[in-house]
């Protein structure tokens, strides 16, 4: 078998990576979408299924008002004691001179919960991660933010102990071990314990097209006492600008039962317009950071290289030791909302789906109408990742608004500043219309206007359907679910890459949604009913 890169498609960012007895978990990002943190899990490395997330309420995870990128940032996974403990940072701030932030602890005997009510561990810094030594003492390893405007943000890796018996750190104990290389922006650090030495894995240079992971190691825990790996870094693709893959580094290293070693990465894959040069810029990556993994092997010194070299490879040979895992071939789904619970794949924006967003069940979603997608409270929208770059979405809804201030339709999201639909709302003149709006950066057109599109008296539903076809996305509607009818409009799906959007804003650490919303910030939440979603795949080519 071949592991073919990225094995997690679409927006899963900061793998972290691990292996109990036979079978694989990664654990990722998921910033201000909720639930929180991603769980995946394999026996082969090649075939990946979802599992349900841990931070599935409140109690663990409150985000409501959160910026966008803010919320969870680089969770890390970790196995010792018979059960799963899972750090994860709630991001505060993510503009300006302070990362405001929380780590917290909890753990499971189950990878599929329940989860234990969070323990606090402190706000020194994002990317913490628990290392459990051999002799049974636990440790925080953690990015450590400097908020003072005549020192590098980035300052260092701290350790500091875990004391099990009070379930608190000990911050007498804190020191740096590691201060990166002069490439700055050290973060997302992993230990662990191999053949007598401590390796640390940390990524460095920005989660950007510089993005690198380096590899230090010692013999010892003391301060300042891990050397880098010569001949450096890991990996990166900094300096392969023609690979299939970019932006690999931060992320996590896992031993097969055989003795192989693979490491799990986060990656992007930029897409160009006809018109650009594929250097400069070098492109924008629609489906956000994904996840990829590579093998791993020693040289003579004992430090880890990537197979193939530092800039990895598209397909991967399997662990020898692999176990066949069924899971679907792609991510296409249907939902006729028939189940009793939301599958796993649905996504709601910084807190859970309630009955004040609406309600699901016997063949249909309603979403009551409240804030606008621009909103970081009460959005009444529930949304998927986009996971290939050439897809169908298409769903059926019946909305009976009195006032432009209403609106419901089909979302093609970013965050709450880059997004763009195809709606039902109320026009003076024509009553029941079609409208199609993009927010760029927050500047709101709404491309019909006047010739929005009337829909017939006596119409109950209207479909909807969006086509993405790699960097272009246009907007169908339907009044009978046969004939469709192309708005002329077509917008560029870069707008809802990372890439753009860090032209303008700090927090760009996502990647494209598709879904289903109902807005009314008059404040009389009308409801919106859809009958069913459906999302299709049709490759990457």
């Amino acid at each position: 078998m071949k592991i073919t890169n990225p094995v997690l498609p679409g927006f899963n960012a900061d793998p972290s990576f691990i292996r109990v007895g036979d079978t694989y978990y990664i654990a990722n990002s998921t910033f201000e979408w909720f639930p929180g943190v991603r769980l995946h899990e394999s026996k082969d490395l090649v075939h990946w299924n979802l599992l349900p997330s841990p931070l599935s309420t409140t109690t663990l995870l409150d985000m409501k008002g959160n910026p966008s990128s803010g919320g969870i940032w680089a969770p890390d996974l970790s196995y010792a004691d018979g059960k799963f403990w899972l750090i994860y940072t709630d991001v505060k701030i993510t503009e300006g001179a302070f990362k405001d932030m929380t780590n917290y602890l909890t753990t499971a005997t189950d990878i599929r919960g329940p989860w234990s009510d969070p323990i606090k561990v402190n706000g020194v810094g994002f990317d913490a991660s628990l290392f459990h030594d051999d002799d049974g003492r636990k440790y925080l390893v953690q990015q450590t933010w400097d908020h003072r405007e005549y020192h590098h943000p980035f300052d260092g890796i701290t350790l500091t102990e875990f004391d099990t018996s009070t379930m608190k750190l000990k911050p007498e104990t804190a020191r740096t071990i590691y201060d990166g290389t002069e490439v700055k922006l050290v973060e997302g650090p992993h230990l662990y314990k191999i053949n007598g030495s401590y390796y640390l894995f940390a990524a460095q240079g920005g989660t950007v097209w510089t993005h690198e992971e380096v590899v230090s190691r010692s013999k010892t825990l003391d301060a300042h006492s891990f050397e880098t790996e010569p001949d450096g870094p890991f990996i990166t693709n900094f300096d392969t600008p023609d690979s299939y893959i970019q932006k690999q580094g931060h992320g996590a290293l896992a031993s097969t039962p055989g003795g192989e070693w693979y490491y799990a990465s986060l990656m992007g894959r930029p897409l160009n317009h006809k018109n650009e040069s594929s250097h400069d810029p070098l492109g924008w990556c629609t489906l956000g950071r994904e996840t990829s993994i590579q093998k791993v092997e020693w040289d003579d010194e004992g430090w880890p290289r990537v197979v193939g070299g530092h800039g990895g490879q598209v397909e991967v040979d399997a662990p020898k030791d692999a176990i066949e895992t069924d899971a679907p071939l792609d991510h296409s789904r249907h939902d006729e909302f028939d189940q009793e619970k939301l599958d796993y794949d649905w996504n709601t924006l910084r807190v859970p789906f309630t009955s004040e967003t609406g309600s699901y069940g016997d063949g249909q979603l309603k979403l009551v109408g409240r804030n606008s997608l621009a909103s970081t409270f009460d959005v009444s929208f529930l949304a998927q990742r986009w996971q290939a770059f050439n897809f169908d979405a298409t769903t059926k809804v019946k909305f009976d608004p009195f006032t432009y201030q209403q609106m419901a339709g089909l979302a093609n999201f970013y965050n709450d500043k880059h997004w763009s639909w195809i709606f039902i709302t109320w026009d003076e003149k024509k009553g029941h219309v079609i409208e199609v709006a993009q927010n760029d950066n927050n500047n709101y057109t709404s491309f019909l206007k006047d010739d929005a599109i009337q829909i017939p008296d006596g119409t109950e539903y209207v479909w909807f359907r969006t086509k993405v076809r790699k960097l272009d996305y246009t907007y169908e509607y339907s009044f009978d679910g046969e004939t469709w009818h192309a708005v002329p409009v077509t917008l560029d799906a870069a707008i809802l890459s990372d890439d753009y959007v860090l032209q303008n804003y700090g927090g760009f650490f996502t990647g494209a949604f598709v879904g289903l919303a109902a807005v009314d910030y008059a404040g009389y939440e009308q409801p919106a009913t859809f009958d069913f979603f459906d999302y299709k795949e049709l490759g990457d080519k």
